[in-house]
């Protein structure tokens, strides 16, 4: 075995002496130094020796370890030295080379246009925990247990009381928790469903939340300030509707759809979120006079007014960072 040790030195030296150049030598390294190279696997192999050899067998492989590695890198600056001489000079008084500078992903712009129409409007913003309990999640926004938004393939349970929130109206408990009415707030965030992946349905996605909670609030009060908001972000033509519909959290209950026209010209529907009046139970849940107050409340995708703003078709776009994608935006 100490003969085979220094065979491998041999072998080792002599290839190293015909290396030119930087790809021969990455090779050589590869063969020889690497983590399961020739030569590193010497050291490995002391073990086998008998116990009467092994500190002369580790001796010998860590010498011709050192060996081999300082005639490896001896040779590499070598090279770097030559590789060098044909390179043209670089003139430092002419003007340095542009780089390409970022800019901010079109879901965080989208956001910040939002969160910026409803500061004028007179919302605070509020955000709040991307994993959280069933109780702000489902129990006080008045879902039952035998309702199928709780079911195990309709959510990210983490335990049994844990979850990746599927909704950002668990923000709304929060708020409502430890303010007192008045309240206007909007709470942008990730939420978490597993969803089928198609062109307009992801497993990640954003919502926008807006609560208003006061004395004398109404659904004229909520269908104002919708298109109030529509207005500023879209324009003053964009058609869109509210639709009735049912949420357990909202009595009664619409769904906002805005007209959507695809790469073909075709006019569709797109539903962009639901919205309703606040229901008694939930004021009931945090501690507000349900005989005093009333309130309005709405989550909005905001991928999908990304899409009717911009005329994306594919949600999937919107997450694949594709930069000549990005770069339009």
């Amino acid at each position: 075995m100490i003969e085979e040790f220094k065979k491998i030195e041999q072998e080792a030296l002599e290839a190293l002496r015909k290396v030119t150049n930087s790809e021969q030598l990455e090779q050589f390294r590869i063969k020889f130094l690497a983590r399961k190279g020739t030569v590193t696997d010497m050291l490995s192999k002391i073990g086998t020796f008998p116990a009467e050899q092994k500190k002369e067998a580790g001796a010998l492989a860590n010498k011709i370890k050192q060996q081999v590695t300082e005639a490896f890198e001896h040779l590499k600056g070598s090279l770097k030295k030559d590789s060098k001489k044909g390179e043209p000079l670089i003139d430092v008084t002419l003007p340095g080379a542009d780089f390409e500078i970022g800019k901010k992903h079109i879901i965080t712009q989208t956001i910040n246009e939002l969160l910026e129409i409803f500061g004028r409007m007179g919302f605070s913003i509020a955000y709040g925990p991307e994993v959280e309990d069933e109780w702000h999640n489902f129990i006080a926004l008045n879902i039952p247990q035998e309702h199928p938004a709780r079911d195990a393939s309709d959510n990210f349970y983490i335990d049994a009381n844990k979850l990746l929130r599927s909704q950002t109206s668990t923000i709304q408990i929060r708020i409502m928790g430890k303010q007192k009415p008045p309240i206007r707030v909007i709470a942008p965030g990730r939420v978490y469903r597993p969803d089928t992946v198609d062109a307009t349905h992801m497993f990640m996605f954003h919502q926008l939340e807006a609560l208003v909670v006061d004395e004398d609030i109404s659904m004229v009060d909520m269908k104002s300030t919708i298109a109030q908001f529509i207005g500023a972000f879209f324009g003053k033509d964009v058609k869109w509707r509210l639709r009735p519909s049912f949420f357990p959290f909202t009595e009664p209950s619409a769904e906002v759809d805005i007209l959507f026209i695809d790469k073909n010209g075709e006019e569709k529907w797109i539903e962009a979120g639901g919205c309703g009046m606040v229901d008694p139970n939930v004021f009931e849940a945090v501690g507000i006079d349900k005989e005093k107050y009333t309130g309005w409340a709405f989550g909005f995708g905001i991928e999908r007014l990304a899409m009717r703003k911009y005329g994306i078709n594919d949600i999937r776009l919107l997450f694949e960072n594709d930069i000549s994608f990005l770069k339009q935006f």
